[in-house]
């Protein structure tokens, strides 16, 4: 691993997240004897994973930290699958910076989820002239090739992260942030929103307190992750920097009040 190239803060969340999805197929992991080689990626540098499960089958995302980078230049995103957890398939790149004709730079950490027969992919990318925007890719397959989804951002204030929950009356969020943390309701299409995009308070009741930082008195750095469990709402974050652990807040809502 190159600690150079490898992010220390957007990578660790989406580990934390992989961890998690991880967990969840212990079972499968404590029935069968075989073990997966890890790291499980080992020919190129890669960082940020964003699991999904479709049909019985784990898709892992991630971003492509280039060769002898000595700062976050990644160009490209990656696809790997297994149905077992430890035989993993390398799918390639169904999509980078070239996917976005509007972007130039950083294709840094994505999401993925599936709705509408479709999967979309969630990114921050530099834009070219400005800063950092969400862009969504789409595919009629996990494995792509996606495309751009609509030609433009789907939305940008310069902070990055994207990650979607769909709760169960169907409402779309997306959230993102770093420094701040904010969401917007998305549409059924899940290439526009409705509303106004909102940022979500960081107080230290919501989400811990930092010492040492007073621009950033709350422990969220980066890197949201909402999902639902019996009733209840977490947001899993990269917490603190440099270096980073992960934190969680749970509300009774998707946007809060987060504790």
């Amino acid at each position: 691993m190159r600690p150079a190239s490898v992010s220390p803060t957007r990578t660790r969340v989406r580990r934390g997240v992989a961890w998690i999805a991880t967990l969840l197929c212990v079972a499968t992991l404590f029935a069968a004897p075989a073990r997966a080689d890890n790291p499980i990626v080992q020919t190129i540098y890669t960082a940020d994973p964003a699991p999904i499960v479709h049909n019985g089958r784990v898709y892992l995302y991630t971003g492509h930290d280039e060769d002898g980078s000595t700062y976050f230049t990644m160009k490209d995103w990656r696809v790997f699958s297994s149905a077992d957890m430890v035989n993993w398939t390398d799918h390639g790149s169904p999509m980078s910076l070239a996917t976005f004709a509007w972007a130039e730079a950083d294709a840094w950490a994505g999401h993925v989820v599936a709705r509408n027969n479709k999967f979309y992919w969630y990114v921050p990318v530099k834009q070219r002239g400005g800063g950092m925007v969400i862009g969504v890719g789409v595919s009629d397959s996990p494995t792509g090739p996606f495309r751009d989804a609509i030609g433009r951002p789907l939305v940008g204030n310069g902070e990055i992260d994207p990650n979607v929950m769909i709760d169960d009356d169907g409402q779309a969020y997306l959230y993102w942030g770093n420094p701040n943390l904010w969401y917007v309701k998305l549409n059924q299409d899940m290439i526009s929103y409705s509303g106004s995009v909102t940022r979500i308070p960081l107080t230290t009741a919501g989400f811990g307190t930092r010492t040492g930082n007073p621009s950033r008195p709350t422990l969220y750095e980066e890197g949201p992750w909402v999902y639902k469990r019996n009733g209840t709402y977490y947001n899993v974050f990269a917490a603190e920097c440099c270096s980073e652990f992960i934190g969680y807040s749970t509300a009774p809502g998707p946007t809060g009040p987060w504790t």
